[in-house]
């Protein structure tokens, strides 16, 4: 992975390279108190309205190779939207260079660049235009536009009376369907149902198998690693890391999840779930162990983790066993492994200890779960302690996760074809 220093901007120019981004900074002005009407600008004294600086971007310098498809991601307000309206030329920067080859197509926010007033087929030839299209070679895409979109007898209504999905079917197909050099796109597409995100990332894959260099904004990281080949990574307007998609998108995670452990303390997190039991043996803590040992309340999918109960002991008991239920925050009881099953024996117990479940590759998904542990007696029917759905896991995404699902299921491939990687 590079890092953020980047060759002169000479070195760069030679490069086969669709947009070269080249020590951006964008600054905007904020007004706190803004007079709204005439009376309050005739009467208005306050300091403030001299307003404020804002730096959306700090000395950004990056490439995107030609026929590459390119992305952006960090938290909301990092500049990633700001950044693709200058590529865009939305924006111009307050200083450095932004240099694009190619024709721009870009669909930025919901409902830029139409005209309400206009019917969804005046507004494909009026953005066509702007794209430096003539009439005729939009006419010539004007019936694939209108199909992609999927919009029927509304093409010839007025766009003001269009719903949000209708805007962004029609937008995006717009984009997408002009033959672009370059295509800037960004969150927006996630506002369209199933159905259409799928033909919107039909259409993607195949504009890159064309050539067409696509740079895409997504907090859907799985999406980014899949559809990216580079990645930016933008935090409070300074570039971070940019580099290979897994790389950057794993390096993200790890400061994420790192973060969030940071913010919930060390430990397990104890919810309202139900306690019930004779008592003669007691759980007094469950804690989620990464894999140095340490106690944390946030988990990473695909890495080692362990489970340990904490237990206290009134009276002796013979052979307790010790269980847990993984519940996922829908409701649904994703798995309910014990002692038992697992193959393992306690014998007479007479003190206080601990009892580890471990995992070698967390098989949990993404999301947060609910724990139950619980200390039965051989048979199964006597319960000793049971605390139901009393614990807090939250499960982040792990190095290279892009396979969407509740749980990360470790079977091997075999085949005629298949070889190990």
């Amino acid at each position: 992975m590079t890092d953020t220093q980047t060759p002169p901007v000479e070195e760069r120019a030679a490069t086969d390279a669709a947009i070269v981004v080249d020590s951006v900074s964008k600054r905007f002005r904020m007004f706190r108190d803004r007079p709204t009407n005439l009376k309050e600008k005739l009467t208005h004294r306050s300091k403030s309205s001299r307003g404020e600086d804002f730096w959306a971007l700090r000395d950004v310098s990056f490439e995107i190779p030609r026929g590459s498809t390119y992305g952006l991601i960090g938290h909301n307000g990092s500049g990633k939207s700001t950044l693709l309206k200058l590529i865009a030329g939305i924006h111009r920067p307050t200083s450095g260079t932004i240099t694009a080859h190619g024709r721009v197509s870009a669909m930025l926010e919901l409902g830029a660049g139409f005209h309400p007033e206009l019917s969804g087929r005046d507004n494909i030839f009026f953005n066509g235009s702007i794209l430096g299209l003539s009439r005729r070679e939009i006419a010539a895409r004007l019936d694939d536009i209108i199909e992609f979109s999927g919009i029927g007898d509304f093409i010839d209504v007025p766009v003001k009376v269009y719903s949000s999905g209708m805007y962004v079917r029609l937008g995006f197909s717009i984009a997408a369907n002009l033959d672009p050099e370059l295509l800037i796109i960004d969150e927006i597409v996630a506002v369209g149902d199933e159905e259409f995100q799928r033909r919107c990332f039909d259409r993607l894959y195949e504009l890159r198998r064309k050539g067409t260099t696509i740079v895409f904004v997504s907090h859907s990281l799985a999406l980014i690693q899949t559809l990216c080949d580079r990645v930016a990574w933008l935090e409070h307007g300074n570039l971070r890391a940019e580099g290979p998609a897994f790389e950057v998108v794993d390096k993200y995670v790890a400061e994420v999840n790192a973060a969030e452990s940071d913010r919930l303390g060390q430990g397990s997190t104890t919810t309202d779930g139900t306690h019930r039991g004779s008592g003669e043996m007691t759980i007094r803590a469950v804690e989620f162990l990464d894999a140095d040992g340490v106690a944390r309340p946030v988990a990473v999918s695909g890495v080692p983790m362990t489970v340990r109960v904490h237990y206290d002991v009134r009276e002796p008991v013979t052979e307790p066993v010790f269980g847990l239920a993984f519940h996922h925050e829908s409701g649904v009881h994703v798995a309910g492994p014990n002692s038992q099953e697992g193959g393992t024996v306690a014998g007479t117990v007479s003190e206080p200890g601990v009892v580890d479940y471990r995992f070698e590759r967390l098989p949990l998904g993404p999301g947060t779960y609910v724990v139950t542990a619980g200390i039965v007696d051989s048979s199964q029917t006597h319960v000793f302690d049971y605390r139901d759905q009393a614990f807090e896991l939250r499960v982040q995404p792990g190095p290279g996760q892009s396979a969407p699902g509740m749980v990360r299921l470790d079977g091997r491939w075999s085949g005629t074809h298949l070889r190990p990687l």
